[in-house]
């Protein structure tokens, strides 16, 4: 491991966190414009919906493949080649004649993204010390934060003004950019050393799932997940009809919502060291549960305060839920985290069908109620875990 100095952090870590920001928006630039997908191709609400949840699964595979792929190769080389690599299915995407290549494209944009995002906190790890670690991770996850921000608000304005494809072109030429930044500006590293070879890092991380404790962790991600994605990416449908019948642009807006993120993961992760973390799982949950209960009240400042309320609550429990799992894993810290990652993005690609079907059968009240099932089998298992853990 190389040590970085304070100047040479500087020089490399905004890029690192700009390229950050741009591979999130990429992950989500169709959650805004679904009703515009609807009326181009002609296919149902959780159809439409499929353009983001295909990217949250083969996120989730990736996922799987990328950490030992970047011990054996060295994190610099698959950083810096999914980042590149990210560039051209989003520009495909924007050229798609029809929804099942652009989901070829967004399935594409899937494969690439965690070999960026998976890979860069392990990079942090190896390449500053323990006191700057903590500050550079934080930076990092508030570079996700504005990322998914940035493709939910950017992008939809963008899509607003110029149409959908025109929100894929510009990111496109963003992504490249931010992958010819870290090609430039990021140290190189070396592989990391493994013994057992592939079998058995795979061995230690399935041998998890044989732990209830992380096994109820796990589902609490997935169902979080579930929940939160469902909420925000059926939003357009609801806001776009009667009684509000709101532009995209406007729609957009809604997202920035998610920056109440910055405020209170730091917040979150603080308390964490003083109360259990369960307990505070269980109350961020159910702020996430009221937040959709003031979104079914027909009323836009409503609506918008229950967005707010909806994404602390969610990132009071996701801000702990990963420092839990690491708590709870005896060995293999890193495959139980990235076991995690696996059943949260599953969570997230069930979350962007599943309540479609809710909304084609009874509205925003179907969506709102199969979310809030999702948020209450995690807090179903979380109060579990609380009470094993408390023996």
């Amino acid at each position: 491991m190389t040590v970085a100095s304070a100047s040479d952090q500087r020089f490399w870590l905004i890029p690192l966190y700009a390229a950050g920001v741009v591979v999130f928006s990429d992950m989500y630039l169709t959650q805004p414009i679904l009703p515009q997908l609807s009326a181009e191709y002609g296919i149902a609400p959780a159809t439409a919906g499929l353009s983001v949840s295909v990217v949250v699964l083969m996120i989730a595979l990736g996922s799987l493949a990328v950490g030992p792929l970047s011990d054996r190769w060295g994190r610099w080389p698959v950083m810096v080649g999914s980042a590149l690599l990210l560039a051209l299915p989003t520009l495909l995407c924007a050229l798609a004649p029809s929804f099942e290549l652009l989901l070829a494209g967004r399935a594409l944009q899937g494969l690439c993204i965690p070999g960026f995002t998976a890979v860069a906190v392990a990079y942090l790890g190896d390449r500053l010390p323990a006191t700057d670690l903590g500050r550079a991770v934080g930076g990092w996850i508030a570079a996700n934060v504005a990322g998914g921000l940035s493709g939910r608000v950017v992008g939809g304005l963008i899509s607003d003004g110029f149409g959908w494809r025109a929100s894929f072109v510009v990111f496109a030429g963003l992504t490249l950019v931010s992958g010819l930044g870290l090609l430039v500006t990021l140290p190189r590293d070396r592989a990391v050393a493994t013994s057992g070879g592939w079998r058995q890092a795979y061995q230690a991380m399935f041998a998890h799932v044989a732990d209830r404790h992380l096994r109820a962790a796990y589902v609490i991600g997935g169902a979080l997940f579930f929940g939160f994605l469902g909420t925000f990416t059926y939003l357009p449908y609801y806001l776009s009809a009667p009684p509000f019948g709101l532009p995209p642009a406007i729609i957009a807006l809604a997202y920035v919502s998610y920056l109440a993120g910055v405020i209170v993961s730091p917040w979150a992760g603080a308390l964490s060291a003083r109360y259990p973390r369960p307990r505070l799982i269980m109350i961020g949950l159910l702020i996430a549960m009221a937040g959709i209960g003031l979104t079914l009240i027909p009323n836009v400042p409503l609506i918008a305060l229950g967005l707010w309320t909806l994404c602390s609550g969610m990132f009071i429990a996701q801000g702990i839920a990963p420092a839990l799992v690491n708590q709870l894993a005896r060995q293999a810290k890193g495959a139980a985290s990235a076991l995690y990652l696996v059943a949260y993005y599953i969570g997230g690609t069930l979350g962007g069908v599943i309540p479609g079907l809710g909304w084609q059968a009874a509205g925003w009240p179907g969506v709102a109620a199969i979310c809030l099932s999702a948020l209450a089998l995690a807090l179903a298992a979380t109060i579990q875990l609380g009470r094993a853990t408390a023996r």
